[in-house]
């Protein structure tokens, strides 16, 4: 009898262009933002490229405050 174990999602790298849809945010507010230490810095993935993990930029958006939450 194999033991098989449960492996754990892959955290998918998103690249620039789909973090700003995702976000709402355009390159140099995401840059300004992870400059102040708001927003979840990138990986390297080449010497040319960079990606963000999906689970830090999902949490990210989870942690913000909602347009309702505001406004009571």
């Amino acid at each position: 009898m194999r033991h098989q174990t449960q492996q754990q999602p892959r955290d998918r790298l998103l690249r620039r262009p789909e973090v700003e849809v995702l976000v709402g945010l355009r390159r140099s507010a995401i840059y300004n933002a992870i400059n102040r230490g708001d927003f979840p810095r990138p990986v390297q993935i080449t010497s040319r490229a960079v990606g963000w993990r999906e689970s830090e930029i999902e949490a990210w958006l989870a942690a913000r405050p909602t347009a309702g939450a505001l406004m009571q």
